[in-house]
């Protein structure tokens, strides 16, 4: 078993060499080549002082990327990935949360860095490209390593708005990396196409695996998932037969009709997470490609990636709810309630997850690290933690944890306790209907329900006033061209409440205009 994640590249590049291990539309890295750059950057940053601390890699996603994440780590640092598309503000705050005193760029974020005032080192990512390889200090810095070791720290969104560094390190992912391979069955045939930001931690189900096995790894540009058929020609034309994508991915592909035009003829394994997948739109990809593999993952950044996998190898009634289904090997789901004690059979409870697939923490976060990461209430006589996810869940009759919400969507409305999610679910049922979602402002205590789709919002009101009780009907409907999704394709549910408080106050505005005349 591993102990450096180093090591998977270290083996594949004897077997593989001149194969190529990441790729876009401008640029192809083979596994020596890509072993190569890490250690040109490995020995920069050894040669510069760094060691055990953190270092920013400022440049735009493509294969190059990965290289500088890899270097960073053979440095016997931890990268903390920044990205042109992040606002400024949020990439200030990611940079007084570290204190790094190196940044990492390329030629495409040079400017910007330049503007950002970084007090530390910056160097060029081209210029670590020509540093000789000092194999002297790279041995001594592997001797040194631990697989406790931080090898990243990813930054979620905070619920105040101040971004979290989730401190990943080798032992977690290499214990997540393992199962996932096995459970979906990757190999050196494997092309996987990427979809997720390299910000973000769902790009490990692609990363780590290629350098695991010898396999490719498209990195698909980003404005291909505006367009549904040019995605699935693109798929096609790379032969991608593995992907490991959002729920909004896929179910802009299947909800726009594009199977009728083209389908990806390739793709054989099929990863999905982040959101519920609305059951209709599973069965048609699902009818559409009836021999391939389809897998609903479960888990949160804290616990290195996802925890819980369930093989969905069938169609599912309208109201069914695909479970999450069981966890990783060498991972335990505990559920539990109000005050921190296991549930009764057949109950709601916290879902909260322990194994060593749990990060560090928040990165010069304590607090917020303490609020989470507790202690094992079913564990009390050694030191043993948990990380709460904030998410309900249920065990159904197979022994399979069923998501159930958000403890934050689980709402008190007219004296009923409400899941928004469960008004979504029959939204999706609506014909017409193509993706939507549901919030609750507490400021006017409403609910507000946006959709995209081709039947008007009366037609939408009247049947779910023949499907939901009253207290469920939304307060508001509106009707949009497309939903706001955050960078990990979630929906963005803070921006739809700015966007209904806006609509709000435009009409306000225009009947007081009318009224003065």
């Amino acid at each position: 078993m591993q102990t450096n994640v180093l090591e998977y590249i270290e083996e594949t590049v004897q077997r593989l060499p001149n194969k190529v291990a990441f790729a876009d539309e401008e640029t192809a890295l083979t596994f020596q080549e890509l072993y190569d750059r890490i250690r040109g950057i490995g020995s920069r940053l050894a040669a510069m002082g760094s060691f055990r601390e953190p270092v920013i890699v400022y440049m735009k996603k493509s294969p190059d990327t990965i290289s500088a994440f890899f270097g960073v780590i053979a440095s016997g640092c931890f990268y903390v990935p920044i990205d042109e598309e992040m606002p400024r503000r949020r990439i200030e705050l990611i940079l007084e949360n570290t204190q790094a005193n190196y940044l990492i760029y390329d030629d495409s974020t040079q400017q910007r860095a330049e503007e950002l005032g970084f007090p530390g080192a910056m160097i060029s990512y081209q210029d670590c490209l020509q540093t000789e390889i000092d194999d002297q200090a790279l041995s001594w810095i592997r001797e040194q390593a631990l697989d406790v070791d931080p090898i990243y720290v990813l930054f979620t969104s905070g619920s105040t708005g101040v971004p979290k560094g989730v401190v990943g390190h080798h032992r977690g992912v290499i214990d997540y990396i393992e199962s996932l391979s096995e459970t979906l069955g990757f190999g050196e045939e494997t092309i996987f196409g990427n979809q997720t930001p390299l910000y973000l931690d769902a790009c490990m189900k692609e990363i780590y695996p290629t350098m695991k096995f010898g396999a490719t790894t498209w990195l698909i540009p980003r404005e291909y998932f505006m367009f549904p058929v040019k995605l699935v020609e693109y798929l096609n034309q790379n032969k991608i037969n593995t992907i490991c994508w959002v729920v909004s991915a896929l179910t802009m592909i299947s909800a726009f009709g594009t199977f009728d035009t083209i389908i990806p003829k390739y793709l054989h394994t099929i990863a999905f997470g982040s959101e519920v997948f609305p059951v209709r739109q599973f069965n048609l990809w699902k009818t559409t490609l009836p021999q391939a593999e389809f897998y609903n993952l479960y888990g949160p950044t804290e616990a290195t990636g996802m925890s819980c996998y369930y093989h969905a190898d069938r169609l599912f009634e309208d109201r069914e709810a695909i479970p999450a289904g069981k966890p990783f090997r060498n991972t335990q789901i505990l559920l539990l309630d109000a005050e921190g004690q296991q549930i009764a059979e057949g109950e709601t409870g916290e879902i909260c997850i322990r194994g060593t697939c749990l990060a560090h923490g928040y990165y010069r976060n304590p607090e917020k690290t303490a609020e989470v990461f507790t202690q094992n209430p079913c564990m009390p006589g050694c030191s043993d933690r948990i990380y709460h996810t904030g998410d309900l869940g249920r065990l159904d009759e197979h022994g399979d944890l069923v998501f159930v919400s958000r403890q934050d969507h689980q709402i008190k409305h007219m004296g009923h306790r409400i899941e928004l999610g469960e008004i979504e679910a029959d939204v999706s049922l609506i014909d017409g209907v193509k993706s939507c979602c549901c919030i609750f402002i507490q400021e006017s205590k409403k609910m507000v329900l946006f959709y995209v789709g081709d039947v008007d919002k009366r037609s939408v009101t009247q049947q779910l006033k023949e499907r939901l009780p009253r207290y469920m009907v939304p307060n508001a409907i509106l009707q949009m061209e497309s939903l706001p999704l955050t960078a990990n394709g979630k929906m963005d549910r803070f921006a739809m409440q700015t966007i209904y408080e806006n609509r709000k106050k435009g009409s306000r505005r225009k009947s007081a205009s009318v009224s003065i005349q």
